[in-house]
């Protein structure tokens, strides 16, 4: 199913936006945002979803390695649903355990000092997070097609057996 959404990695400094194309297949990084004050951050991202026709939010919730919510986490609750209802988008977190860790790796992969790129961190830990909701979603939307499918085949069946009956019923 096609859809536009936002992925965002919310750090204290700065927030991670990353976008997909219509279609719902691949997330990449759009920009960086720096947290001058709340306002500031939603003017930035009120561009971006007219722009792009954003249709949800989808923000990286730091869970702990054991799987619990942290203070952390805490905060980027309060202020991902602040910002989601500025904007009047649903919004949806997915486990961004380690994804900042990831896009580290992939800086450095390409021979790119993370330390010095930042942002470039942050928006690739957006785009992560994003695709991972986008493939979670597709595989989601697959599974409940093929459940569909079989309720059908099965109400198919089913009737064709009860027409049966039915038909040596009166004979």
């Amino acid at each position: 199913m096609p859809i536009s959404a936002l992925g965002l990695d919310v750090g204290k400094k700065r927030i991670g936006v990353a976008g997909c194309d219509r279609t719902g297949l691949i997330a990449t990084g759009l920009t960086t945002i720096e947290r001058k004050s709340f306002d500031y951050v939603l003017a930035q991202l009120q561009q971006l979803v007219e722009q792009r026709q954003v249709e949800v939010l989808v923000v990286g919730l730091p869970y702990s390695m054991d799987g619990s919510l942290g203070t952390q986490a805490r905060h980027v609750q309060k202020f991902a649903r602040a910002i989601a209802q500025a904007l009047r988008l649903p919004l949806e977190y997915t486990d961004e355990r380690l994804t900042s860790f990831q896009a580290e790796q992939m800086l450095q992969a390409e021979r790119i000092s993370p330390s010095r790129n930042k942002e470039l961190i942050d928006r690739k830990a957006a785009s992560l997070i994003l695709q991972q909701w986008l493939d979670e979603r597709r595989l989601q939307n697959q599974q409940n097609r093929k459940e569909e499918a079989k309720g059908k085949l099965f109400a198919f069946f089913y009737g064709q057996i009860e027409a049966k009956s039915y038909f040596w019923d009166y004979f």
